[in-house]
C-alpha cells in the first residue's frame, strides 16, 4: 500500500507540473456564474444540515449559526470576480484525477489482499446514530422537533416497541397533517396490528400527495393482496415495479404481484 501511495503521489506532483502551463493559458474561454447554483447550493446544504440536525451530529448551537449564515448568503448579492478559466481548470483535474483512479484501481486490490480476516478496507468502523434514550431526551427538550420524533419512531421500530412508535408518529401527525413518513409509518404499524382499513387511510393521505410514492404503493398492495382484492393489488403493484425498482420490498414484491395477477385471471 504504501508503495501504491508513493505512486500516486508522484503521479499528481508530475501532472500538476505537466498541466501548469495549461491554467495560465488566457485564451480558453470562461464560464459566466449563475446565482442560480447558489440558491440551489444552499438548498441543500439546508437539508443536509436539518439531517445533521436530526442524527445528533451538530448540537444545536453551531446549527443555527450555520442556518443564518446559509440562509444570508443565498440570495444575497455578491461581487464576484470574473472566473479565471473553469473549463480548463476542469479538463486538468479530470486528467489528474482520472490518472489517479487508474492507480488506484490497479493497486488497491493487491493492497487489501493483505488486510487481516474482518478488517475493514479502510481500518476504521462507521459511528453509529444517536441511541434512543438520547433521541427520547432531546423530544423531551424540543416537542416539536418533527425529524427527532421520526428518528425515535425508527429507533422504536427497530426495539420492536410498536406502540411508542405509533405514538411518535401521531406526535408528528399532530404537528404536520401531511407529513409523509409518519403517515407511511404509522400505516405499517396498522398493517401489522390487523387494522387493513386504517393502513388504507393511512396510505389514500399520502398517494393523495404523492401518486408515486414507493412506500405507500408498496403498502396499498399489501393491504389488497391480505384482502384478497388481488385485481387492485395487480393494478397498485405495476405502479409499485415502475417506480420502486430499488425499493428494499422490490423483490418481495415482484413475487406477489406475479402470484396475485395469477389469482385475478389478469393477463
Amino acid at each position: 500500500m504504501t508503495e501504491a501511495m508513493v505512486l500516486v503521489v508522484a503521479l499528481l506532483g508530475g501532472g500538476w507540473l505537466a498541466l501548469r502551463p495549461l491554467l495560465d493559458r488566457t485564451a480558453w474561454p470562461d464560464e459566466p456564474s449563475d446565482d442560480r447554483d447558489d440558491v440551489a447550493r444552499a438548498v441543500s446544504s439546508l437539508r443536509d444540515l436539518e439531517f445533521a440536525r436530526a442524527a445528533g451530529t451538530i448540537d444545536a448551537a453551531d446549527e443555527a449559526r450555520l442556518r443564518a449564515r446559509i440562509e444570508a448568503s443565498a440570495f444575497a448579492a455578491q461581487d464576484r470576480p470574473a472566473p479565471r478559466a473553469p473549463v480548463r481548470t476542469l479538463i486538468a483535474a479530470a486528467l489528474l484525477a482520472g490518472a489517479a483512479t487508474v492507480l488506484i484501481v490497479a493497486l488497491l486490490p493487491a493492497s487489501a489482499g493483505d488486510r487481516a480476516p474482518g478488517e475493514t478496507m479502510t481500518g476504521t468502523v462507521p459511528g453509529g446514530g444517536p441511541s434512543t434514550a438520547a433521541l427520547e431526551s432531546r423530544v423531551r427538550e424540543t416537542p416539536n422537533d418533527i425529524p427527532t420524533r421520526l428518528a425515535l419512531a425508527d429507533a422504536y421500530e427497530e426495539e420492536g416497541r410498536a406502540t411508542e412508535a405509533s405514538e411518535q408518529y401521531r406526535a408528528v401527525l399532530t404537528l404536520d397533517a401531511d407529513n409523509v413518513p409518519a403517515l407511511n409509518g404509522l400505516g405499517m404499524l396498522l398493517f401489522r396490528s390487523g387494522s387493513t382499513e386504517g393502513a388504507l387511510l393511512a396510505t389514500d393521505r399520502v398517494l393523495a400527495m404523492r401518486p408515486r410514492d414507493a412506500d405507500a404503493l408498496f403498502l396499498k398492495g399489501l393491504v389488497l393482496y391480505s384482502q384478497e382484492k388481488y385485481a387492485d393489488a395487480v393494478r397498485v403493484w405495476s405502479v409499485y415495479l415502475e417506480v420502486g425498482e430499488f425499493h428494499s420490498a422490490a423483490a418481495m414484491v415482484r413475487n406477489l404481484y406475479a402470484d396475485a395477477r395469477i389469482k385475478s385471471g389478469a393477463k
